[in-house]
């Protein structure tokens, strides 16, 4: 019955956490391809190849539904997925709708036209693999209209974030924020759209001010899944056991995440 989580390196482990609490039954199984991250700054073909080789290897752990908790392999590599690779008993879901169902006030399967919705203005702040994809405003023009969306890529981030170096990333979400208002001033709305950013959900608001909606995916994604898992009981895997996953060092990623949650990880190798 075990669930996969994806992700380039740690930054999924944000949502492994909201999904294990939200379903505290469910067994997870946890695939961090830390040999080559970030992810962020590869071409879509790179991303893609590399988030089927994760996929593939979380199938090989008995889970037959998996979660790319990664906005570059969502964005890049997850539509690809499921038009020509995916086998009719395996599922892959990605992380950017439930954040857009939640922006635009739609309930998990609402596919009606896309219609008005309050916000205007929305600033993504993401990677830039993502941004070049276009994958979120794609998406929201699916659900919504007449909304102005302002994408920052934020380089070096994600490393600052996997190396524990906090004071370099709190400098950089500030030089980001800065960068995003000069083409955006009065954003409405922030999607926080990299599952490692959540750790600086709250520099982001500061730099942004208190007037500003930051949207984050761990807790949206840990409802989404529920519901899903709620309506396809049969996605449930034959695995087991949770467990940890990586291709790079386990012992210096086991460190780095246990760094990362403040509490023991350990990793073995994939």
């Amino acid at each position: 019955m075990a669930v996969g989580i994806f992700d380039s390196g740690l930054g999924g482990l944000t949502v492994l956490d909201a999904v294990s609490e939200r379903l505290p039954d469910v067994p997870f199984v946890y695939f961090g391809d830390n040999k080559h991250a970030p992810y962020g700054v590869r071409d879509a073909d790179d991303v893609y190849n590399l988030t089927c080789a994760a996929t593939e290897r979380l199938w090989e752990a008995g889970c037959d539904l998996v979660i790319l908790a990664c906005n570059t392999a969502s964005a890049a590599a997850l539509r690809r997925m499921q038009e020509s690779w995916i086998p009719r008993d395996k599922r892959v879901l990605g992380v950017f709708v439930p954040l857009i169902e939640a922006l635009t006030e739609r309930q998990w399967g609402d596919n009606s036209p896309p219609r008005e919705v309050a916000v205007k203005h929305v600033a993504l702040f993401a990677t830039p693999a993502t941004v070049r994809s276009r994958a979120f405003q794609r998406e929201l023009a699916f659900r919504a209209i007449g909304v102005d969306v302002e994408a920052q890529a934020c380089g070096g981030l994600v490393d600052a974030i996997e190396e524990g170096d906090m004071i370099l990333a709190e400098a950089l979400v500030h030089s980001h924020v800065d960068a995003l208002k000069r083409k955006m001033p009065d954003p409405e709305a922030v999607i926080l759209g990299c599952t490692h950013y959540p750790l600086m959900q709250e520099v982001f608001q500061e730099a942004l001010g208190p007037e500003v909606s930051v949207y984050s995916q761990a807790n949206l994604v840990a409802e989404s899944l529920s519901d899903y898992l709620q309506r396809h009981p049969d996605m449930m895997g034959p695995g087991m056991e949770s467990g940890f996953l990586t291709t790079g060092n386990p012992l210096k990623v086991s460190q780095n995440a246990t760094q990362f949650l403040r509490r023991k990880i350990t990793f073995d190798a994939a």
